[in-house]
């Protein structure tokens, strides 16, 4: 049975490319692995909470979880600053134009989303995230 695509829980992720903050495209919905999706601008203070522990969660699942931080319309240089100034290491994209985020209708930010290895999303929240939850969400798949 072929599921719906769509950007709410049950639906298949919509697939999308974007260039990461070295300007290489990266294209994101392929089934085969777990992945994390969260949205987020440097500007946005609870953005900047949830950051040390995504970071984190990122760097402990990097063997097994496909982690994308999808900014929204920044400069490239201006988030790669920021990241090297807070020394944070996960994988961020570039939603210059907040078209991805429109797509996947993002009205607030953070907004995270968690998708199965068969490219279902299985969590979706908005407002700031902690590990402990995506852990919990993982663990359930």
């Amino acid at each position: 049975m072929q599921t719906e695509t769509g950007v709410t829980v049950g639906k298949t992720v919509p697939q999308f490319t974007l260039d990461g903050i070295d300007g290489k495209s990266i294209s994101v919905g392929a089934k085969g692995k777990t992945y994390v999706l969260n949205f987020w601008a440097t500007w946005c203070p609870p953005c900047r909470d949830e950051i040390p522990e995504l970071d984190k969660f990122a760097l402990k699942h990097r063997n097994d979880i496909q982690f994308y931080a999808i900014n929204i319309e920044e400069e490239s240089k201006e988030v790669a600053d920021f990241l090297k100034s807070n020394n944070y290491t996960f994988p961020v994209l570039i939603d210059k134009d907040g078209a991805v985020a429109e797509t996947f209708h993002v009205t607030a930010i953070p907004t995270t989303l968690v998708v199965d290895s068969q490219g279902i999303i299985r969590y979706r929240t908005t407002g700031g995230v902690t590990g402990e939850e995506l852990e919990k969400v993982i663990k359930g798949l």
